[in-house]
């Protein structure tokens, strides 16, 4: 073989080479873009919520988490350009999850406190509730003060402790049960383990809809109390950008849409 073909030879393969190169690149430079444009389309915020609080966030017959709550952070999720992602959390640990990262926001009937405040960071209450005692249909407990001497449930770490705790009830009350969830607190109570359950007003009238011959709601009320999400103090972009989605789901309609779905009202805060 020649030489002058030997170097022909040389310059076609180093022609396909290079070839060969630029469409491995262009093939990587497409992946990364693919890949990226993915991750933006797909980017979450992970909500850690209480799947036994209905109607605010509860799991229905087909085990789907679902609530007032749900339908409005998917919502506000969906007016953020994000995807909403829910992760049931044991409830006396909400501000721990929140603090190590592990959920972006506490959204489930997460009450508005001075204690809480110091804690995590709040939008702006978007639902007004109260703490209401609720027992069996049959029960002598007629008022607040017929509390004395019984025994009471309510749900470890929530706004109930400090609703009881602020009434001088509390003192002539024989016995307070901690439970673990709402759901476990009723249990006792149908099957009378205690007496009486302070419960949060939504979730009480929601119960008395589905059992209305199993409970009976005082008319008296232990502390009126309003709703907010729970966000983590540093993250205030995140902030921002969600009480944004909310005011604008206030004026497009959506919020009084999927009120008067669980409620038959518009109980949402303006």
């Amino acid at each position: 073989m020649t030489m002058k073909r030997i170097f022909t030879l040389l310059i076609m393969l180093t022609a396909v080479l290079a070839l060969a190169a630029c469409g491995t690149s262009d093939e990587k430079s497409n992946a990364t873009d693919s890949s990226t444009d993915s991750n933006k389309a797909t980017e979450k915020v992970i909500i850690g919520i209480d799947d036994k609080f209905a109607p605010m966030g509860f799991r229905d017959d087909k085990n789907e988490i679902v609530g007032f709550d749900i339908d409005l952070a998917r919502a506000a999720a969906e007016h953020m350009g994000m995807e909403a992602q829910f992760q049931p959390i044991d409830w006396k640990t909400k501000e721990s999850e929140l603090m190590s990262g592990r959920i972006d926001l506490i959204w489930n009937g997460y009450t508005i406190t001075d204690e809480r405040k110091e804690k995590v960071l709040f939008t702006k209450p978007y639902l007004e509730n109260s703490q209401v005692v609720l027992t069996k249909k049959d029960s002598t407990i007629k008022a607040l003060s017929d509390l004395a001497g019984t025994e009471v449930g309510i749900q470890a770490l929530s706004s109930a402790a400090d609703a009881l705790n602020s009434n001088p009830i509390h003192k002539d009350v024989k016995k307070i049960t901690e439970f673990g969830d709402n759901v476990l607190a009723l249990t006792d109570l149908k099957t009378g383990r205690v007496d009486a359950v302070i419960i949060d007003a939504v979730v009480a009238e929601y119960y008395m809809t589905q059992e209305p011959d199993t409970f009976k709601l005082l008319e008296e009320s232990l502390a009126p109390e309003q709703y907010g999400i729970g966000v983590k103090p540093g993250n205030e972009a995140l902030l921002e950008k969600l009480q944004a989605a909310l005011d604008k789901m206030n004026e497009d309609g959506t919020a009084a849409e999927i009120s008067t779905k669980w409620f038959g009202e518009d109980k949402v805060l303006k």
